[in-house]
C-alpha cells in the first residue's frame, strides 16, 4: 500500500480517522537504533476499525502484528506464539481486559501488557495498575502515541525485569468523583493510581477549582490507608497560632480561648491521610513548624514540650506557583522539596474541553433524586458551554448547571437558562422564536406540521434519536419510522447506532402514522 492509497483510505476511514495521523510518512523502528528488530505485538479489540487502525499503523512503524476480536483468541494466539507486548480492550464481548491481564500474566508476568478504553476514570487506572498492567491509554488515541508507547516498555523489559505487582484489588474500588477521558486526565488517573501505591508525600497543584482535593481524596481512597481518617483543613484565613492548633493539637491555658486540651488533626489522622490546601498562604514560621514534623513524624501540641509519634500521610496543595514563591524567599525551600516527592498539576478546564459534556452529564445526574431521569443539554447549550474558558474551572461549570437545573423546564436545559457570561457565547444559528414563526406563518395541515416540528426538533437535537424522542415524549422506534415516512435526510446517529434496541426504548406512545 502505497502512502497516496494510505491518505485516500485515510480519508474514507471515519472511525478512526483522527488516530491516523502520520501514517502516510511513518518512522520505521528500525530507525531506533537500540532496537533494530521488529517486535511482535498481539492486539484484543472487538471495533474492527480500530483493529484495522492499529494493524495498519503498528505495521508501518516496524511492527509484526496479530490482532483477534475476543479475549479468548487473544489467549489460544497467547499460548501458541511469543509477543513481545499485548495491546487490549479493557471492555470486549466476552469478557473484559482486566481478566486477559491476569492470564497474560499467570504465563509470562514479564511481558508489556497496555489496555485502551474509551472509559478512562481513576477506577479504571487503579485496576489496571493492580491487575498487574504495564500501562492503559485512552481512547481515541494517535498511532505516534501508541508506537511510543510500545518501543518504551519493550525496550525496558529487554532492560529489566518488571517490578512485581500484586494481581488482584482486595475489593471493588469506590469512585471519587473525578470524570474525565482527555489526554489530560488520563494522564492524572495515571498518576493518582501511582501514588496510591506510594507513601511518599504528595504536592498538587493547580488553579482553583480543579479538583485538587477530590485528587487527594481518590490517591488516599485506593491506597492501603482508606480504611483510616481522611481529614482536610485550609490553611488560608489562619494565624498561626489557629494553624497550629488546629492541626498539632493545644493544651488548656497555651493562649487565650484555650480552656481545656485538645488534640490536633495531625493526632486525628493517625494511621490516614492529611489534606493541606492553600499552603502558599502559610507564614515562613508555620513552614518551619510543618517541616519539623514532617521530618520527624512527631507533633507537639502547642503548650507542651511532649512529643508525640503520628503515621500519616501528608498531602499538600497550592494554587500558586510554589517554585517562583521558593525564588522570591516566600516560601521555604526545603519544605518544597520536602512535599514535593511526588508532584502532580493538575489540567485547568480549558485546557480539556472534551470533558465538558461528560462532566455535565456527571453533574446533572449527581442533582437529580436517586431513579430520576436527568434533564438534556441543547446542542445550543454545548455549543456556549464548549465555548467559555472557565477560570473558575470545574467548581465553575458545576455551579453553572446547577442553576441552569433550576430555570430549566420540560426536561431541556437551553442556552438561556446558563449565566449570561455563558449564554452570551452560544453559536451562531438560526433564531428559535422565527423558526417557531415561520413554522405556522402559512398555516400548514397537522400532518405538515407535525413533519415541520419533527425536523425542528431533530436540527435542534443534532439528529440524535434517543434525544429528539425525549423531547417528544416519543419512543426511538416511532422517531426512526418518522423520519423514514417523511424522508429526512439528516446526519447520522452514530451514537445511536451503536446501541442495540434491547432494554433501551420504553413502552411505545406512537402517534398516529398511517
Amino acid at each position: 500500500m502505497g502512502s497516496a492509497q494510505i491518505v485516500h483510505w485515510r480519508s474514507k476511514f471515519n472511525p478512526a480517522r483522527a488516530a491516523l495521523a502520520g501514517l502516510a510518512s511513518p518512522v520505521m523502528w528500525s530507525e531506533t537504533p537500540s532496537m533494530p528488530y521488529q517486535p511482535k505485538v498481539l492486539i484484543a479489540d472487538d471495533e474492527p476499525s480500530i483493529r484495522l487502525m492499529l494493524e495498519t499503523g503498528l505495521s508501518l512503524n516496524g511492527f509484526r502484528v496479530t490482532s483477534v476480536r475476543t479475549g479468548r483468541e487473544a489467549l489460544e494466539a497467547a499460548a501458541s506464539h511469543q509477543y513481545d507486548a499485548v495491546l487490549s480492550d479493557i471492555y470486549m464481548a466476552d469478557g473484559g481486559g482486566l481478566e486477559l491481564v491476569d492470564s497474560l500474566r499467570a504465563a509470562d508476568r514479564r511481558i508489556p501488557v497496555v489496555l485502551m478504553t474509551a472509559k478512562a476514570s481513576v477506577k479504571v487506572a487503579v485496576q489496571a495498575v493492580e491487575r498487574g498492567a504495564t500501562d492503559f491509554i485512552g481512547k481515541p488515541f494517535e498511532i505516534a502515541g501508541v508506537v511510543a508507547l510500545l518501543r518504551r516498555h519493550i525496550e525496558a523489559r529487554r532492560e529489566a525485569d518488571a517490578t512485581s505487582i500484586p494481581e488482584k484489588p482486595e475489593e471493588e474500588f469506590s469512585f471519587s468523583g473525578l470524570v474525565g477521558r482527555s489526554p489530560a486526565m488520563v494522564r492524572v488517573f495515571k498518576l493518582i493510581a501511582q501514588a496510591a501505591r506510594s507513601e511518599a508525600a504528595v504536592l498538587l497543584t493547580g488553579e482553583s477549582g480543579t479538583g485538587k482535593e477530590l485528587v487527594a481524596r481518590a490517591i488516599h481512597d485506593f491506597s492501603p490507608r482508606k480504611s483510616r481518617p481522611f481529614l482536610t483543613v485550609n490553611c488560608s484565613g489562619l494565624t498561626d497560632t489557629l494553624l497550629e492548633s488546629e492541626l498539632f493539637g493545644h493544651l488548656r491555658g497555651a493562649f487565650t480561648g484555650a480552656d481545656r486540651d485538645r488534640a490536633g488533626l495531625f493526632e486525628a489522622a493517625e494511621g490516614g491521610s492529611l489534606f493541606l490546601d492553600e499552603l502558599a498562604s502559610t507564614s515562613p514560621a508555620f513552614q518551619a513548624s510543618l517541616l519539623r514534623v514532617l521530618q520527624s513524624g512527631e507533633v507537639r501540641r502547642v503548650g507542651s514540650t511532649q512529643a508525640r509519634k503520628v503515621n500519616v500521610r501528608v498531602i499538600g496543595a497550592s494554587n500558586a506557583p510554589l517554585p517562583k514563591l521558593v525564588a522570591e524567599g516566600s516560601f521555604r525551600p526545603d519544605l518544597y522539596y520536602r512535599l514535593s516527592v511526588l508532584s502532580m498539576d493538575l489540567p485547568p478546564l480549558r485546557e480539556r474541553t472534551g470533558d465538558i459534556e461528560l462532566l455535565a452529564a456527571h453533574f446533572l445526574q449527581h442533582f437529580c433524586d436517586p431513579g430520576d431521569a436527568p434533564p438534556r443539554l441543547s446542542r445550543e447549550a454545548v455549543g456556549a458551554l464548549s465555548a467559555h474558558d472557565f477560570p473558575g474551572n470545574v467548581r465553575e461549570l458545576e455551579n453553572a448547571l446547577r442553576r441552569a437545573m433550576a430555570l430549566s423546564s420540560g426536561g431541556m436545559i437551553t442556552a438561556d437558562c446558563l449565566p449570561p457570561e455563558i449564554a452570551s457565547l452560544r453559536r451562531d444559528g438560526p433564531d428559535v422564536a422565527e423558526l417557531e414563526r415561520k413554522m405556522i406563518a402559512d398555516r400548514p395541515s397537522m400532518e405538515e406540521l407535525q413533519r415541520r416540528y419533527l425536523l425542528f426538533t431533530l436540527e435542534e437535537n443534532g439528529w440524535n434519536r434517543r434525544r429528539a424522542a425525549g423531547v417528544l415524549d416519543l419512543d426511538r422506534r416511532t422517531i426512526q419510522r418518522l423520519i423514514a415516512r417523511y424522508r429526512f435526510q439528516g446526519a447520522p446517529d452514530l451514537e445511536e447506532e451503536a446501541d442495540t434496541d434491547l432494554g433501551q426504548d420504553s413502552a411505545e406512545r406512537p402517534i398516529d402514522t398511517q
